[in-house]
């Protein structure tokens, strides 16, 4: 048995990159917990802004359609 991987059909073959675009990888450096955590908060902030941001918006245009509604109904 050989040790060699063998594509399978439909699969488009790996190619070995050269040296040179390798060697500009950053090596992987473990994060530590805390780092972790605050990761997530950041990433949690920013959705709750970009959500709340959203429900703004929706809100305006909830009102706009209300005082539509209200000249609709006064007529």
């Amino acid at each position: 048995m050989s040790a060699d991987k063998k594509t399978l059909p439909g699969q488009p073959a790996q190619t070995v990159q050269s040296g040179a675009t390798t060697g500009a990888r950053k090596a992987w450096v473990p994060k530590s917990p805390i780092d972790v955590m605050l990761d997530q908060i950041k990433k949690q902030e920013e959705k709750v802004s970009r959500l709340q941001a959203e429900i703004d918006a929706e809100k305006a245009t909830l009102n706009k359609l209300r005082k539509a509604k209200e000249v609709l109904e006064a007529s």
